[in-house]
């Protein structure tokens, strides 16, 4: 089947010449085999107690300053109603006279059985929001601080992403 029919969807925003590579893979049936080539170190981080742990031990290696997180968790309903794949929310509650501001993320449960370097670029992802809440440059300097490869990496994604959604249009 011919990847561009989906291909918009997830590698879009990327050069033409890296779809048709993409596309290419798919066609002589080696993209799944590049991805578990690149990818295939499983991470014990599969629930929301140890989600947490791991946002926050990247969260004070990286950025100390940052304000704490209040939740992290796996959330089975952020693709499909949000359309992300993570999300970092601030909700503000009145305590006396001042105001307490708490932060959360949310991570898609398609992350519990990712990759380690898939849960790590979501988790860097969410984090560098906390300083920056544009996708600006300075969020991309920070997201690739935190994880030099980040892009790499995102991309990467972006193609297993699109593997699966293929994987499940020919089990329909």
């Amino acid at each position: 089947m011919n990847v561009s029919a989906f291909s918009n969807r997830y590698i879009q925003h990327y050069p033409l010449a890296l779809q048709q590579q993409v596309e290419q893979l798919w066609n002589q049936q080696k993209l799944n085999a590049y991805l578990q080539a690149r990818y295939q170190t499983p991470h014990n981080y599969t629930t929301d107690k140890a989600l947490y742990h791991y946002i926050q031990h990247l969260k004070n290696t990286h950025l100390k300053s940052a304000p704490p997180i209040a939740k992290a968790l796996y959330d089975s309903k952020l693709d499909v109603i949000h359309h992300a794949l993570g999300l970092h929310t601030s909700y503000a509650r009145v305590q006396g006279n001042k105001l307490k501001v708490k932060k959360e993320i949310r991570i898609s449960h398609l992350f519990k059985q990712a990759d380690s370097a898939f849960l790590n670029m979501i988790v860097v992802h969410e984090l560098a929001h906390l300083r920056e809440s544009a996708h600006n440059k300075s969020f991309y300097q920070l997201c690739e601080f935190m994880m030099p490869n980040y892009h790499q990496v995102e991309f990467d994604f972006r193609v297993y992403l699109t593997a699966q959604l293929e994987k499940s249009h020919q089990a329909d």
